[in-house]
């Protein structure tokens, strides 16, 4: 059976480091002048021939090389009236390819993405503005709030965002992070609900494991939709819909806080004991 705790991956300290080095740097500012959301002719046009190129070749390899299964696309069905009206999805980040695992669940369903800005100002930074990146800024008040509206306004427009609450990217990692309260302040701020979504790991057959090298096969879960309780007050709502979310999602990886020692909720990079004490949890080996 499959056994991710036997592969060794430089896993930070920090629950929200990221432990991948970036080969290049664009230099692009993302300041208040900066197109977070890019409505430009050209940029919509590139979009479009990308998309193209999407679904005959990258989806479909994306999908074989992951071996990727998807569960629960009767709930983007079942929900669909919800959906079509905005709403914001959170996942566990664990394959660079993870992502685009994620478009290939949910087609034909166009989502964007938050991306950490550096990622945007490395190698790939053009094709990930292309399907969908909006980088998170780093560069002070106003470009935050210049980013914040063109997010806001593309959840009042009725588009899927999705945004990774853990805050890095960790290959095969299983225990679900602490999520950081920026899901939960979007959702309440525009009054969206949040789709819990999750991978788990399934053993590998005979030539992906030997032939590819793979450590792993993904399966992706798609959940229910979750929603800010309108009884409580603005920072008890967040605060009550980040640990909802994360308990979805810890449902949808198999993982029962019965059954052991519960994650933190919120950032708490600190909890170094995080790691070691939840590490046994989250495989669904039967998918």
């Amino acid at each position: 059976m499959f056994d991710p705790k036997t592969n060794k991956f430089p896993y930070p300290e920090q629950t929200d480091q990221h432990y991948l080095k970036l080969k290049k740097d664009r230099k692009i500012i993302f300041d208040s002048d900066y197109p977070f959301v890019d409505n430009r002719f050209f940029f919509r046009m590139g979009s479009f021939f990308l998309r193209i190129l999407l679904i005959t070749v990258v989806l479909p390899v994306v999908r074989i090389r992951m071996g990727l299964k998807v569960e629960g696309r009767r709930n983007l069905k079942k929900h669909k009236e919800v959906i079509k009206n905005g709403v914001i999805s959170c996942c566990n980040h664990v394959h660079m390819w993870d992502y685009l695992g994620i478009m290939s669940g949910i087609s034909p369903i166009k989502p964007n993405v938050l991306i950490w800005a550096p990622n945007i100002n490395g190698e790939w930074g053009t094709m990930m503005r292309h399907v969908g990146g909006i980088p998170i800024p780093e560069e002070g008040t106003k470009a935050t709030l210049t980013y914040l509206r063109a997010v806001k306004g593309l959840l009042k427009a009725g588009k899927w965002l999705h945004i990774y609450a853990e805050g890095s990217m960790w290959e095969y990692y299983r225990p679900i992070r602490p999520f950081k309260k920026g899901v939960a302040f979007l959702a309440c701020e525009c009054d969206k609900p949040v789709i819990p979504l999750a991978y788990t790991y399934r053993e590998p057959g005979f030539i992906r494991k030997h032939i590819f090298k793979q450590i792993a096969c993904y399966t992706l879960h798609i959940g229910e939709p979750v929603y800010k309780d309108e009884t409580l007050k603005p920072k008890e709502q967040r605060a009550d819909l980040t640990k909802r979310v994360h308990e979805a999602v810890c449902a949808l990886a198999g993982i029962k806080p019965e059954e052991n020692i519960y994650p933190p909720i919120f950032d708490n990079n600190k909890r170094v004991d995080y790691y070691t004490h939840t590490y046994g949890v989250g495989y669904k080996g039967s998918h």
